[in-house]
């Protein structure tokens, strides 16, 4: 699939766009790659689209995560970070602060959050998966064809009960958090306030709950926030729910979009779905596992980095960024540099020099990317084994894909399948 580049600079942020912002970013890549542009909350911004620049603003400590650093007051009013996060104490998690009181966080948050804890989570979240597998199956009764929607029924629900199992939150309140989550990746698509709402909810509940712990120490993330500790140095409660909350909100919409924006490129790319169920077949997972970041480079979860706001002047690919100047980091355009990415535009699950920036770059690189791995891995895996057969339900131009300005992912994924007489390689009984 190639994009063919606009000859005149296209518009941005509409809903044409949103469906394939592909062909917008190659022509500011080309003609402006980095560009000064109005959003659509009214804020102005820098777009860095090229790869070598986007790295060089990802590790440069020039620019700031801290919205306190922005020279407008647009971040007082919720435009530039998380609604709901108006209160000091909430603000203070990994996106939102630099050095070195990341360096201290991050260090502490390292010691709960490791591989061998996920990796101990991989047969927990086979478990998940086959559940929510069984229950799109068994929906479908006594017919031969089921039908479903893969985003709400599979790809939302499975990283929330993950985490919520990672981090420890009792099964008889995880329901509450799935309604939270869902009400926070609308988009504006609910009640006014809502999403700042939900998250009030959230955070309050993941205080009351690490309160809790702090008397009953179990092996949970939680518990491990609280026990973290280094040189005497530990996690304040407000700190440890900061951490909590965003282990959750920045886990979760990603994972949903990596799985939803996975199989929908699976689909418009049936070719390279054939590679890789004929290699699950034969039991091969060098395929899953290269094509799961290949999936995370052609269309991934994040479009965009999170705001950075410049402290000191500085030169980003050409342009004078001025203090107090947000900086967006247009993954998806870097993703698709094609100075850094033979044949950018085409999907290749077998690609092997294949340094996406995905899960980020520099100090900021993500803390949840091995979890995420796992879930994709596991989700794709085990649908293309036991809904060998799955297809769109509708036409592709009759998807719609979320608003919004960080994340990319699709509002539903209708599907069908064949219902299968076999679960979990057994006979069903």
């Amino acid at each position: 699939m190639h994009e063919q580049i606009p000859d005149t600079a296209p518009a941005l942020f509409g809903w044409e766009f949103a469906t394939d912002p592909y062909p917008a970013y190659a022509w500011l890549r080309e003609h402006a790659p980095v560009h000064r542009a109005t959003l659509p909350s009214g804020v102005e911004a820098w777009l860095v689209t090229r790869y070598a620049d986007a790295r060089q603003a990802l590790a440069d400590q020039r620019l700031s995560k801290n919205p306190a650093h922005h020279a407008e007051p647009a971040h007082a009013k919720g435009k530039t970070g998380i609604p709901g996060e108006r209160k000091a104490e909430l603000m203070t998690h990994l996106l939102n602060i630099d050095p070195p009181d990341h360096t201290r966080l991050r260090r502490l948050v390292s010691k709960a959050f490791t591989p061998r804890r996920v990796a101990e989570f991989t047969p927990r979240v086979q478990e998940l998966t086959d559940h929510l597998i069984d229950n799109i199956v068994e929906k479908a009764g006594s017919a031969e064809t089921g039908e479903a929607d893969l985003i709400h029924e599979f790809a939302f629900p499975l990283p929330i009960y993950a985490i919520c199992e990672m981090l420890g939150v009792p099964r008889e309140d995880q329901d509450d958090f799935r309604d939270w989550a869902g009400m926070m990746i609308r988009h504006g698509g609910g009640p006014r306030g809502g999403v700042a709402r939900s998250v009030k909810r959230m955070r309050t509940y993941l205080g009351e709950l690490i309160h809790r712990k702090r008397d009953d120490l179990g092996n949970d993330l939680i518990s491990d926030l609280i026990r973290a500790s280094d040189h005497g140095d530990h996690l304040t409660e407000a700190e440890a729910t900061a951490m909590a909350f965003i282990l959750l909100f920045a886990g979760f919409e990603t994972t949903v979009n990596l799985i939803g924006n996975g199989v929908h490129s699976l689909f418009m790319n049936p070719g390279q779905r054939v590679r890789l169920q004929d290699s699950l077949a034969a039991g091969g997972t060098a395929l899953l596992e290269t094509g799961i970041e290949e999936l995370l480079r052609y269309d991934g979860p994040v479009e965009l980095a999170t705001w950075r706001f410049a402290t000191r002047p500085l030169t980003l690919g050409g342009q004078e960024i001025a203090v107090g100047d947000p900086v967006l980091v247009v993954l998806a355009a870097a993703d698709r540099d094609p100075a850094r990415f033979t044949d950018p535009d085409t999907l290749d699950l077998s690609r092997s020099d294949n340094q996406h920036l995905g899960y980020g770059h520099g100090i900021h690189y993500c803390l949840g990317a091995p979890l995420a791995r796992l879930e994709g891995q596991t989700a794709l895996a085990t649908l293309l084994k036991r809904l060998p057969d799955l297809e769109l339900a509708v036409p592709p131009a009759d998807l719609r894909w979320r608003g919004g300005l960080i994340m990319r992912g699709l509002r539903t994924l209708p599907v069908r399948f064949t219902v299968p007489n076999v679960r979990d390689g057994r006979e069903a009984r």
